[in-house]
């Protein structure tokens, strides 16, 4: 199947608000200009106890201009598209520009790219926009009430958010792209209450996030992309019963233990501690305002040791439904592979094309990003992944390995400075491994360590059956605020000594 951009966003004047605009910033004066047209759909659902408590469509839609003027960024931007407004956003934002020359010390210079034409479309099969709201509220419904149906599950919780983003992109050099991508998440969570103690603890599924459509919510056969489908149906079944172990299981003793963490946990553990880390205005500390800095500046590219040599670890924007996955970026430049960590150490980072021409390189690497017309490309971080090992152990070698230790499965909370340095995660469930076997559930576990100890202790990557791309819709960055969706792909691995606290201990101190 061969999906095409949507006919209402098509019938947009793309075209003529682009070549408004660009000739309008020519004439006066800019040496570069870009212009986005942006429309993203976004809805989200949600259900407790089997009933509906809230469903919200969204639709927001604009027209953004972006000038390089006397070496300086303009930017203005309007929900109108027309010609008329088009032209108008040119002008005001080489104003700005101009206004805002004398009081900047750095001239922005872009590094180059070759032209692009073309269209692309993310790899889905049905688009969750086309689905009937009564389809789609009779399977969610039904997920909750199926878990609820257990008598060890107090509560359910189910939602879906799915998002269709459209851009068309238009450049001074000739670039001109369309695209359309569509991403989804959806998770069940199952709570179970003490009636007599008001002691609660939940669980949810663990089915990442996405770069697909609605076939990946039913758990249908994939024609587009050739990804498995997900398993709902053995998860949903599994989860009141996980659940109930969990209440209980005791509670972790404090210690150092061998870990064997799974792709739905270690993707957080890869974002936070590697992905921001390796942002390249963070490491300058052009985000220490708000996002804060990193240790892996650019004086130790090359030479910082990261992680054990089985660290190799990829930035992309072209892996198959990945929730940062473009054709193009923002800025007009063609989604590419690139090394960021090899054989454990620091030897690249995230770019937009300017961060790339400061830096001496001759290319981005296409990392910029803009939530929406209303705000300006900034650097945002790429689908980020820990490579599989190519003759690497499957699950149960991996497990079959530890002696004593702990299997963590699935994301939960999550702390970390703002160097990215120091940090502490929790999890979904824990379950204790002796003598190579699980033997039950073990609960109130967090793990903390510092980013190159943690990953200096890695001594299993599994092989590429083990390998799941995870991910999340909501990474924060910038001022004024964006959020962008971004996949972490990861195998199993095992890691060694790795300091384990009590999180209920923490927390009650």
């Amino acid at each position: 199947m061969t999906r095409a951009v949507d006919e209402d966003f098509l019938a947009l004047p793309l075209d003529a608000c682009s070549d408004a605009a660009l000739s309008r910033a020519r004439e006066l004066g800019a040496s570069h200009a870009d212009v986005r047209v942006v429309s993203i759909l976004t809805s989200y659902t949600r259900i407790r106890d089997a009933r509906l408590e809230g469903s919200v469509l969204d639709d927001d839609c604009g027209l953004a201009v972006r000038v390089v003027v006397d070496g300086c960024w303009g930017f203005a931007a309007s929900d109108r598209v027309d010609v008329g407004t088009a032209r108008l956003l040119a002008d005001r934002a080489v104003a700005l520009a101009r206004i805002s020359a004398p009081l900047s010390t750095i001239r922005v210079e872009l590094a180059p790219e070759p032209v692009h034409v073309g269209t692309w479309v993310s790899s889905y099969d049905v688009d969750p926009f086309e689905v009937p709201e009564a389809e789609r509220l009779d399977l969610l419904s039904g997920r909750s009430a199926a878990v609820l149906g257990h008598a060890a599950v107090s509560h359910s919780t189910v939602t879906l958010r799915a998002v269709k983003e459209r851009v068309h992109y238009a450049d001074l050099a000739g670039t001109r792209t369309t695209q359309q991508r569509v991403r989804l998440e959806s998770d069940v969570t199952a709570i179970a209450v003490d009636a007599t103690t008001g002691s609660f603890e939940t669980m949810s599924t663990t089915a990442p996030p996405a770069g697909r459509g609605w076939e990946y919510v039913t758990g249908a056969a994939v024609t587009v992309g050739g990804a498995r489908a997900w398993e709902w149906q053995s998860e949903l079944d599994a989860l009141p019963e996980l659940l109930h172990e969990k209440t209980l299981a005791p509670s972790v003793e404090p210690g150092r233990y061998d870990l064997v963490i799974h792709p739905t946990n270690l993707w957080l553990t890869i974002h936070e501690s590697i992905g921001h880390a390796t942002e390249l205005d963070r490491a300058l500390g052009y985000e220490a305002n708000y996002a804060g800095t990193s240790f892996a500046t650019p004086d130790v590219l090359g030479t910082l040791q990261y992680g054990s040599g089985l660290m190799n670890v990829t930035g992309d924007r072209a892996v198959q439904h990945g929730l940062s996955t473009v054709g193009w970026d923002d800025e007009g430049v063609a989604a590419q592979s690139w090394d960021i960590i090899r054989d454990g150490v620091l030897v690249g980072y995230q770019l937009d094309r300017s961060m790339a021409a400061e830096f001496g390189l001759p290319r981005s690497n296409g990392c910029a990003y803009a939530d929406s017309a209303g705000h300006t490309a900034i650097q945002r971080m790429p689908n980020v992944s820990l490579q599989p090992a190519p003759d690497g152990p499957d699950l149960e070698g991996l497990i079959g390995g530890v002696e004593d230790g702990i299997y963590i499965v699935g994301d939960k909370s999550w702390s970390i400075d703002m160097q990215r340095f120091n940090f502490q995660f929790t999890g979904q469930r824990f379950h204790r491994i002796k003598g190579g076997r699980l033997v039950g559930q073990l609960k109130d576990v967090a793990y903390q360590a510092t980013t190159t100890d943690f990953w200096g202790s890695m001594r299993a990557v599994g092989g590429e059956s083990t390998y799941l791309l995870g991910g999340a819709f909501n990474c924060g960055k910038g001022q004024p605020g964006q959020v962008a969706a971004v996949s972490h792909g990861a195998p199993v691995a095992a890691f060694e000594a790795v300091n384990v606290l009590n999180s209920a201990q923490e927390a009650g101190r």
